[in-house]
C-alpha cells in the first residue's frame, strides 16, 4: 500500500527529537527498565495505551501510573486492546499502542496484530516476557511471541537488557509509522523491566536496510502520463494506501483534471467522495456492477495503493484482460505480485499523485488531453442501469439494508463507522455514503469477527468529538461485547447498531447458494437469547430495540441524542436477506450476479 510520510514525518520528528516537555539532556541517574520504557513512550509521543496488566508486564504498570500524559485504558480482553489500538490508528493516522503480559496475554494479541499486518495499520504492541534466564525453559506463562508473530509484524524485538529499551521503542515507532505502515512488537523480559539502567533517548535512528522509497522515478511518471493520455477506457483503481498516505485531496485533483472514473476498494471507502459523478463505487466480490464492469472492460488501470487481492480480482486469469497496468505502491513487493505490470512506480502516494498530476497538467496546457467521452458515457449508463438496491422482505420483517441506509443518512458523512465482518460489513460499505477519509473502519484483509466494538472504542478515544458507530452483527458482537464495560467505565460513548439476524449471516448466505440450503451450525438463535437490551444495561450502557421499519428513524435519533454512555440498538432484521451484487469466490468478475441467477446484460459493443 502507498504511504505518505506527511503525518508520519511529525511522528518521526517526535521519535528523533525530544518530545515537548521531555528533558533536554540525556539522563544519567539510575532508573528501572520499566521507568525507561515509560519515558520512551513519552518521548515517542504516545497519548494512550490499551492494555491489561499481568505478571511479566506488571513492573511497567507501576511507573505508568505516574505518567500523567499517557492515558491507559484497561480493556477486558487483550484482543480488544489490539483492535482498539487499530481503531485509534485508523481514525487518527497516529501509531496505536497496546500492552499485554507474557504467554496467553501476548497470544491474545495475535489476531489483532495479524489484522493490522493485513490492513497496513501502524501499531506497536508491547509485551512482557518471563525473566531472561527462564526463556526457553517452558516457564509459567512463557510463549515465544517473537517467533509466533514473525510472519505478521513489520519487525519485532526481544529485549533482555534494559539499556536497549529506548532505542527499541524509538525504532519500533519509526518502523510502524513510516513506509508501508504496520505492526511492530516489542517483547521485554521481566528482569529487564526490573533492573537498574540509565536512560538516553536516541537522537538519530540508524536502521541499515530500512529506507522506504518515497520519491517516485520521474521517467516512470512520464510513462504513466503517456499511457493515460493514449488510453480510451482508463480507471483509477484506488486502494486503502491512498488513505494511509493522506492523499485524498491529491486524488481528487487528479480525478478532476483527467475526468477518469474512480473505483474505491473496501479499504479505500472515503478516499474519494461517493457522491462525485466520477465515482463508480466499490469493486470486487460485492462491488457495484459499474465498478466491476469498468475494471473488466478497461484498457488501462491506474492502481494506487492497492494490492490486487482476490476479493477484488476474482479469478486472476480473467481479471481486466485487456488492460495495461500502472501500479503505484510504497511497497515494491506488492508490484507485480499478483498481476503483471506495465509501469511500476515505487513511492509515497501523495508524492506520486502530485507528480503525475503535475505532468498531466503540463501536457494539458500544451494541448494534450485524453479522449474518454465514449467510455464515460458507457460507465455512466452502467451506473444508472445497475444501482445498488435491495428487495423488501415478503413477510414485512425489518430489512437490514434499510436500517444501515437510514443510519448513514441520519448520522451523516462526518461520523465514523466501524464494521464487523460479514453481511453487515458489506451493507455498511454499500449503503452508507462516505465523503471523507478515515470515517470507515473495518477488517478487510483478515476478516476478523469481533473487530467492530473495540475498534470503535479506539476510534472514539482518538476522535472524542466525533460520533462513532459500530455496525455489528449478532455473531461478531458476541465475541468482543465485553468492551462495552470498558467504554462505560472510561466514558467512551460509542454507539452500536446491532444487525441481529439471529444467524451467521454471510455463512448462511453461502449455504443458501452453494450448499443446497443445508444450514449447518449457523443459527445463533439471537432473537431469543441473549437479550441484548438487558446485556447492554448490565454493562452500564443504554439498550434499545427496533423490529419494524416505522420505528427505525426515531430509534436512531434517540441513540444519537445519548452521549453520556454507550448505546446498543438491537435491530431485529430479516434472516434471509442477501448481499448483492456478488461474484462467487474463484470465479470471473464477468460472472457477477445482481441477484440470484440474475446477471447484468453487458453491452457487448462496449
Amino acid at each position: 500500500m502507498l504511504r505518505n510520510n506527511s503525518h508520519s514525518s511529525e511522528a518521526e520528528c517526535r521519535v528523533v527529537a525530544k518530545a515537548a516537555g521531555a528533558d533536554e539532556v540525556a539522563m544519567t541517574e539510575q532508573i528501572t527498565g520499566s521507568e525507561s520504557l515509560v519515558k520512551s513512550l513519552q518521548n515517542a509521543g504516545v497519548e494512550v495505551v490499551f492494555g491489561i496488566p499481568g505478571g511479566a508486564i506488571l513492573p511497567a504498570y507501576d511507573p505508568l501510573m505516574d505518567a500523567s500524559n499517557i492515558r491507559h485504558i484497561l480493556v477486558r480482553h487483550e484482543q480488544g486492546a489490539g483492535h482498539a489500538a487499530e481503531g485509534y490508528a485508523m481514525a487518527t493516522g497516529k501509531v496505536g499502542v497496546c500492552m499485554a503480559t507474557s504467554g496467553p496475554g501476548a497470544t491474545n494479541l495475535v489476531t489483532a496484530i495479524a489484522d493490522a499486518h493485513m490492513d497496513s495499520v501502524p501499531m506497536v504492541a508491547i509485551t512482557g516476557q518471563v525473566p531472561s534466564k527462564a526463556i526457553g525453559t517452558d516457564a509459567f506463562q512463557e510463549a515465544d511471541i517473537r517467533g509466533i508473530t514473525m510472519p505478521i509484524t513489520k519487525h519485532n524485538f526481544l529485549i533482555t537488557d534494559p539499556i536497549d529499551i529506548p532505542a527499541a521503542i524509538a525504532q519500533a515507532f519509526h518502523i510502524a509509522g513510516t513506509g508501508r505502515p504496520g505492526p511492530v512488537l516489542v517483547d521485554i523480559s521481566k528482569d529487564a523491566l526490573q533492573a537498574m539502567t540509565t536512560f538516553e533517548w536516541p537522537e538519530q535512528i540508524a536502521l541499515p536496510g530500512y529506507k522506504p522509497t518515497t520519491k517516485p522515478n520521474s521517467r516512470q511518471i512520464r510513462q504513466a502520463a503517456e499511457l493515460i493520455l493514449d488510453s480510451k477506457k482508463p480507471v483509477l483503481y484506488v486502494g486503502g494506501g491512498v488513505i494511509k498516505a493522506e492523499a485524498s485531496s491529491q486524488l481528487f485533483e487528479l480525478a478532476e483534471l483527467t475526468g477518469i472514473p474512480v473505483v474505491t476498494t473496501l479499504m479505500a471507502r472515503g478516499a474519494f467522495p461517493d457522491g462525485h459523478q466520477q465515482h463508480l463505487g466499490m469493486p470486487g466480490m460485492h462491488g457495484t456492477v459499474a465498478a466491476v464492469g469498468a475494471l473488466q472492460r478497461a484498457d488501462l488501470l491506474i492502481a494506487l495503493g492497492t494490492r490486487f487481492d482476490d476479493r477484488v480480482t476474482g479469478n486472476l486469469d480473467s481479471f481486466a484482460p485487456d488492460a495495461k497496468i500502472i501500479h503505484a505502491d510504497i511497497d515494491p513487493a506488492e508490484i507485480g505480485k499478483n498481476k503483471p505490470v506495465d509501469v511500476p512506480i515505487v513511492g509515497d502516494a501523495q508524492v506520486i499523485i502530485e507528480a503525475l498530476t503535475a505532468d498531466l497538467q503540463r501536457r494539458v496546457d500544451e494541448g494534450e488531453r485524453g479522449d474518454f467521452a465514449e467510455w464515460l458515457e458507457t460507465v455512466a449508463r452502467w451506473k444508472q442501469t445497475y444501482p445498488l438496491g435491495y428487495d423488501e422482505p415478503e413477510d414485512e420483517a425489518l430489512s437490514p439494508q434499510y436500517v444501515i441506509e437510514r443510519l448513514g443518512a441520519i448520522a451523516g458523512p462526518e461520523a465514523i463507522y466501524a464494521a464487523g465482518v460479514g453481511q453487515h460489513q458489506m451493507w455498511a460499505s454499500q449503503f452508507i455514503e462516505y465523503s471523507n477519509p478515515r470515517t470507515w473502519l473495518n477488517s478487510g484483509g483478515a476478516g476478523t469477527m469481533g473487530y467492530a466494538v473495540p475498534a470503535a472504542m479506539g476510534a472514539k478515544v482518538g476522535q472524542p468529538d466525533t460520533v462513532v458507530w459500530a455496525v455489528d452483527g449478532d455473531g461478531c458482537f458476541q465475541m468482543t461485547n465485553q468492551e462495552l464495560a470498558t467504554c462505560t467505565i472510561n466514558n467512551i460513548p460509542i454507539k452500536v447498531a446491532l444487525i441481529n439476524n439471529s444467524s451467521l449471516g454471510m455463512v448462511r448466505q453461502w449455504q443458501t447458494l452453494f450448499y443446497n440450503q443445508r444450514y449447518s451450525n449457523t443459527d445463533l438463535q439471537s432473537h431469543d437469547f441473549p437479550d441484548f437490551v438487558k446485556l447492554a444495561e448490565a454493562y452500564g450502557a443504554v439498550g434499545l430495540r427496533c423490529d419494524n421499519a416505522a420505528d427505525v428513524d426515531a430509534t436512531i435519533e434517540k441513540a444519537m441524542s445519548i452521549n453520556d454512555r454507550p448505546v446498543v440498538v438491537d435491530f431485529r432484521v430479516h434472516k434471509d436477506a442477501m448481499v448483492w451484487p456478488m461474484v462467487a469466490a474463484g470465479t470471473s468478475n464477468d460472472d457477477i450476479k445482481v441477484a440470484r441467477d440474475l446477471a447484468p446484460q453487458w453491452d457487448r459493443e462496449d
